[in-house]
């Protein structure tokens, strides 16, 4: 009861997820009337991923101050990992099919040599990298999705956070990293096909009778289930002592440590819980998309993430899911040519080519005029407001709702 007194938002996020859930299974052509297309049902389960992985960013933000933008970099990372068991996968049930008609039954050497030309042809080669090893183990690539990640985070946060780089200067430090990341996966010898990226990943192996419309409502309750552990866990994570200590660095790290915490310790264990939990995201994410390149975890797409979290009300957990729901679908819907072009006689403004322009000066507004974001309107209408300090600053995060926080 203690927990959820803390956490009022958890109650009502939960019956709207599940009703959500319940309301999109029935609409969908799988399991009910057909209102919603099997195209849609995918583009709301790439958005429930989104929410995951925005999560994971207002935990390290929002909650511990550390502005990383570098965090899709994780979030792609999840999907190569998932992506390499379903290539993989799928293109030996292809070549096991084709070879079977042969006179002679293929080796093992050779079904490995005609897999690896299918998959890296494209790139010019046919053998398998040391990074494919365990590609054809579904646990072994599932395990890797936490691990790869993790170790990732781990050390970089280790490296970083021990030197006690912080502000700017780490932001600049997760960017560089996201950035090595993106050039080495573009290379045609990194062992991930280069800019061509993985592909075909929608294509379930084992599910060749099961069309497509089954497929995307089962990812769609994988992602809805996702988000709901992972809220669950971040409202732990921000509840209790735990909670206050981060929200402590976040405002004076110099004072929390002068109290005698280990600053490094925490931000450390936030910044590797966030890396797995947005890892986690982009390997439920990239089969419902069907496709992952490392344009992908160019460092724009963190620099959006922090834009869906600030939309959103960093701080707030349900912020970060109201944020990033909201951007993916509003963008869905300019990019996706369902909003009418504006013609001005001289110039049409066409949203395709303008969207990103408006997200940018959304962004400049919120920071501007709206710090809380779209989740300072819940506040209003829930009666959460920030306390009347009688002209006292608030601090150095005017969107922090300390009095609320510090009873915590």
């Amino acid at each position: 009861m203690d927990f959820l007194k803390k956490n009022p938002s958890l109650p009502v996020f939960v019956a709207v997820l599940i009703v959500f859930t319940v309301a999109v299974t029935l609409m969908s052509e799988a399991y009910g009337a057909g209102a919603i297309s099997t195209s849609f049902v995918k583009t709301l389960g790439k958005t429930l991923c989104l929410a995951l992985v925005a999560i994971s960013m207002d935990l390290v933000w929002g909650y511990t101050g550390i502005l990383s933008l570098g965090h899709f970099a994780f979030f792609g990372l999840g999907g190569y990992m998932i992506g390499m068991w379903l290539m993989y996968a799928r293109t030996k049930i292809i070549v096991a099919g084709s070879m079977a008609q042969a006179t002679l039954p293929p080796t093992s050497s050779e079904v490995s040599d005609a897999i690896g030309t299918q998959i890296f042809g494209v790139v010019g080669s046919s053998d398998f990298p040391l990074v494919w090893m365990f590609a054809h183990s579904f646990w072994a690539q599932i395990a890797l999705v936490v691990i790869v990640p993790g170790v990732l985070a781990l050390v970089f946060g280790w490296l970083a956070f021990r030197s006690r780089v912080t502000g700017v200067y780490l932001s600049i430090l997760t960017q560089a990293m996201t950035l090595a990341l993106s050039l080495y996966l573009f290379q045609n010898d990194s062992g991930l096909r280069g800019n061509n990226g993985l592909s075909g990943l929608q294509n379930l192996p084992g599910a060749d009778g099961v069309s497509q419309d089954f497929i995307s409502i089962w990812f769609f309750w994988a992602s809805a289930f996702a988000l709901l552990v992972t809220y669950l866990i971040a409202a732990f994570v921000v509840s209790g002592k735990f909670g206050s200590v981060i929200r402590g660095i976040r405002d004076d790290e110099a004072r929390v440590r002068f109290l005698g915490y280990s600053v490094e310790g925490f931000k450390l264990f936030v910044f590797v819980l966030t890396a797995i939990i947005a890892a986690i995201g982009g390997a439920l994410y990239y089969p419902q998309a069907g496709i992952i390149n490392p344009a992908e975890v160019a460092p724009i797409a963190s620099i959006y993430l922090a834009v869906w979290v600030a939309i959103g009300g960093r701080g707030r957990i349900y912020g970060a899911v109201i944020g990033a729901s909201f951007v993916s679908l509003v963008s869905t819907w300019f990019t996706g040519g369902q909003a009418p072009d504006i013609p001005l006689g001289f110039y049409t403004i066409k949203w395709v080519d303008w969207w990103q322009v408006l997200l940018g000066l959304s962004f400049v507004m919120v920071t501007l005029f709206a710090p809380k974001g779209i989740g300072g309107l819940i506040d209003l209408v829930s009666g959460r407001l920030s306390p009347n300090r009688r002209g006292a600053a608030l601090g150095p995060d005017a969107g922090a709702l300390r009095q609320e926080e510090a009873k915590k």
